[in-house]
């Protein structure tokens, strides 16, 4: 369901149009739809960084690579399963968004386009 769809069930609902939703309600999908654990664990590897390296906005921060550590990192995981790398890999992520350098580097939602099909 798109998110317009969510909206006009929504409004339907509010208008006394229709009795029933048919999905959970958006503040309890704020509430459920995330890891508060995983996102503990990035900040703590975040703080952890700004003590080892410089902190995240630093003006004189190297440019690291970033896209070679998530492959990298990617890689390990797929061999050991340690899931301290997603959390590496989120965090590269995190910082590419922020600071990365593609020459191409843009946001463009291309909601319903690609999903993660279900392994069988």
């Amino acid at each position: 369901m798109r998110v317009t769809d969510y909206i006009r069930e929504h409004l339907l609902l509010q208008c006394g149009c229709i009795d029933v939703v048919r999905i959970a309600p958006l503040d309890e999908l704020r509430l459920t739809e995330w890891s508060s654990e995983f996102e503990q664990l990035m900040r703590n590897r975040l703080i952890m960084g700004s003590i080892r390296y410089q902190r995240f906005n630093h003006p004189d921060k190297p440019n690291y690579d970033k896209l070679g550590a998530i492959q990298k990192k990617f890689n390990l995981y797929l061999d050991t399963g340690n899931t301290e790398l997603l959390v590496d890999i989120a965090n590269y992520c995190l910082l590419e968004f922020v600071f990365g350098k593609h020459p191409y580097k843009h946001f463009h939602a291309t909601d319903d386009q690609d999903h993660c099909s279900v392994k069988e």
